[in-house]
């Protein structure tokens, strides 16, 4: 593992988890918060040019597909973020809160994305922080 998927991993596993822990504590707070963002297009053009930004950095630092599981998951963590940013950018805004809020259900699926960022943060944190000279 190089040094700078050995830095995205502890990066990503930590914020990953951070945000499952803040997600599974303030839920109705989330929700609110998404549901509002959905419905704001001058909120989600802002959100989706950070997002494309920091989806292109990530792809432009790391994107490597061999190497060991942990080398993989943080260039897929790339490509999404990317693509997430380029849905909040193409997306018509008319379209988004019935495709966030009804598509990806997320309200009723809040604690199944909660989860899945405490697993990938986990899985991230302990790839990143293991000591093992590679």
């Amino acid at each position: 593992m190089t040094a700078t998927t050995r830095f995205l991993c502890r990066l990503l596993g930590l914020y990953c988890l951070i945000a499952a822990f803040s997600m599974a504590l303030h839920r109705e707070t989330f929700v609110k918060i998404v549901t509002a963002l959905v419905h704001d297009a001058s909120l989600i053009f802002v959100v989706g040019i950070i997002t494309v930004l920091g989806g292109l950095a990530l792809i432009l630092v790391h994107n490597r597909w061999q190497g060991g599981g942990h080398v993989v998951v943080v260039s897929i963590l790339a490509w999404i973020t990317l693509l997430k940013g380029l849905l909040f950018l193409f997306i018509a805004p008319t379209y988004a809160p019935a495709f966030y809020l009804g598509t990806l259900h997320y309200a009723q699926m809040f604690y199944v994305y909660a989860s899945l960022s405490a697993v990938i943060g986990v899985y991230l944190c302990y790839g990143g922080f293991r000591n093992r000279a590679d």
